[in-house]
This record gives C-alpha cells, sequence and structure tokens, in this order.
C-alpha cells in the first residue's frame, strides 16, 4: 500500500471522525431524549466560528485573531454552543415534534445568514482562512500528518463515547429514557422533564460545537457555505442508518455515509464529463437517501440499534430468584383481603 494511499485514508477517517462527533451530539439528543433538533448546522457553525476566532492570527479587516492554542479553541467553542444551545432549549424546549424542528431549523438558517452578513466578525462569504492546523510542522511529510491528525480524532472520539457511556447507564441516562418512553410516568415520579431536556440539549449542542471547531482546524478554512441544511441531513442520515440511541452505532453510521458520500463523488467525476457534474452532485443525496430507506425497511432500528439497559440490581439477582420475583403475585392478583404480614 503506498503511502499516498495510507495518508488519503487516515484523512478520510478523520472527517468521518468529526461527523461521528456531531452523530454523539445528536445522539444524546434525539436519541436518548427524544429531542426533534433540525438545526445541526447552526449548532456546529458556532463551534467553527468561536475556535476560529480564538485561535486564528490577528487580522485587521475582523474582530478576532486572538493567536490561542488550539485546545482552548475547541474549549471555547464547545462552551460557547452549549450556552447557546441553552439559550436556544430555554425558549423552544417546550415545543413538542414538528414545532420543534421548525423552531431548531429557524435558528440554524438565522446563524448561517449571520455568518454570511456579519463580515465584520466572520468574514462574511469569504469566511475565515489560516486556521491553525494540528502538527501543522509535519505538513510536509503528509503521512506523519494525516496519521497524527487521525490519532487526535480518535482519542477525542473515544474519550467522548466513554463519558457518554457513562451517563447513559447513570440515572440521569436512565431519567432521559423515562421521559422519552413516557413523560406522564417519570413526571408521577417526581422528575422535572423540562429541566432533563434542557440539559440534554445543551450538551448535545456543546458536543456539536466541539465537532465544528475540530473539523475547522483539520481543514484550515471555513465559510458559511458548509454549514447549509444539507450538513444536517448528512448527520441525521449517520444517525439513523447506525442506530439511534447507541453511540457504537452513531461512530458506525458516521463512517459508513461518510464513506458513501465521499465515494459517490468519485463515482461522479468518473462517469460525468466535467459540465455535468455539478448537476450530477444531486445524484449523492438521492444515494443517501435510497439508502437510508433500505435502512429503514430492513432494519428500522439500524445496523446495530438500541441496546436494552437493564438495571444493575436486577442483573445481580441469580436465575433462581429473578424467576420467582417475577411469579410473585401483585396485590390486586391476591386479593383485598390477603395477608400482608
Amino acid at each position: 500500500m503506498s503511502v499516498e494511499l495510507i495518508a488519503y485514508v487516515a484523512f478520510f477517517l478523520t472527517m468521518a471522525l468529526t461527523y461521528a462527533v456531531m452523530c454523539l451530539g445528536l445522539n444524546v439528543q434525539w436519541g436518548q431524549t427524544g429531542l426533534f433538533n433540525v438545526g445541526v448546522a447552526g449548532f456546529v457553525a458556532i463551534g467553527a466560528y468561536v475556535s476560529a476566532l480564538l485561535t486564528t492570527p490577528d487580522a485587521p479587516d475582523r474582530f478576532g485573531g486572538f493567536g490561542l492554542p488550539i485546545l482552548v479553541g475547541w474549549l471555547g467553542a464547545a462552551l460557547a454552543t452549549g450556552f447557546a444551545s441553552f439559550l436556544v432549549g430555554w425558549l423552544t424546549i417546550r415545543l413538542r415534534a414538528d414545532y420543534l424542528a421548525i423552531a431548531t431549523f429557524g435558528v440554524a438558517v438565522t446563524v448561517q445568514l449571520v455568518a454570511l452578513n456579519l463580515q465584520s466578525i466572520t468574514g462574511g462569504p469569504f469566511g475565515i482562512g489560516f486556521i491553525p492546523r494540528p502538527f501543522a510542522n509535519l505538513a510536509g511529510d503528509p503521512l506523519a500528518f494525516s496519521l497524527l491528525n487521525l490519532g487526535v480524532l480518535v482519542v477525542v472520539v473515544v474519550l467522548l463515547y466513554l463519558a457518554l457511556e457513562h451517563l447513559l447507564r447513570s440515572p440521569w441516562g436512565r431519567v432521559l429514557r423515562a421521559i422519552r418512553e413516557d413523560e406522564t410516568a417519570a413526571l408521577a415520579l417526581g422528575k422535572n422533564a423540562t429541566s432533563f431536556r434542557l440539559q440534554a440539549f445543551a450538551i448535545g449542542g456543546a458536543i456539536m460545537g466541539l465537532a465544528g471547531a475540530t473539523q475547522a482546524h483539520f481543514v484550515g478554512f471555513i465559510a458559511p457555505d458548509n454549514y447549509v441544511p444539507l450538513l444536517t441531513f448528512q448527520v441525521w442520515a449517520m444517525l439513523i442508518v447506525g442506530g439511534s440511541g447507541n453511540n457504537r452505532g452513531a461512530i458506525l453510521g458516521a463512517i459508513l455515509v461518510w464513506g458513501i458520500w465521499a465515494a459517490s463523488a468519485g463515482a461522479i467525476a468518473s462517469l460525468f464529463p466535467p459540465d455535468q457534474q455539478a448537476r450530477a452532485a444531486a445524484l449523492r443525496i438521492v444515494l443517501i437517501g435510497v439508502g437510508l430507506c433500505a435502512i429503514l425497511l430492513l432494519r428500522p432500528r439500524g445496523i446495530l440499534g438500541e441496546e436494552r439497559v437493564v438495571s444493575r440490581h436486577l442483573a445481580r439477582l441469580k436465575p433462581g430468584r429473578r424467576m420467582a420475583s417475577k411469579t410473585i403475585p401483585s396485590v390486586s392478583e391476591r386479593g383485598p383481603n390477603a395477608d400482608h404480614s
């Protein structure tokens, strides 16, 4: 295998893992809590622009250019996007299903239009360039540069995965699933559904902002055209294909769908003449849509699907005692005059 091919595979996986981070954020909101967020692109854009403004060198024609380290930019992007998500959630979290989707879509369009027109801060349609890239001093060695960047993304995804798995199995995660499945029952148990939804929305938004920041630094340039509704469609397709509610499924779906997207671009370039490639690019969306329909028909829960989480207390019971606990009649079955001693 040639050095160029290994470098390309590493770059492909690096980009795929940035989408995996977005899917993990969406999985917190939709997969675990049932929040229909159709404004993914807006939250990703906030993270990308915040990190770019914090880390790029001084620019006389726009605000920002603080030249801070990349890690500071990533942390600032996550915090800023989490705060923005909290504000959006505080205003819209009580909306249901379609209404929440419309509201978050409007937020994403607003963010994209602000980035397009606020040239003194975002660079307008020209975007922001010279975003520092990790290990930029190794850019002359494509193999080492690509592998080290891939390693950084692998570490980010693994840490996020472990943290989210811990949250999933914690009482907080169980409350989210309880609210998603039966909000009335959760409210009867004294759980504040609005508060838990708001927490999940803010955490998911912060993860999306981190994804936008990492992607911006690995590409080195951002512009408003990068954050159109198509990005939201891609992330949703990745999560549904991999398996909503499953963090491993979110990562797998991101890699598979991004692979189809990248492969279809090469196929279009080889099958269509240059003057028709712009029109033929729409076939990429059609291909993703057909694949999404096939997954929904063959595996409605996605490739991996959501895992059933059993209480650790029930799992510790011996098989005999577990069966006995299932066969003990309830009070209603024993009758009102049964002995309760």
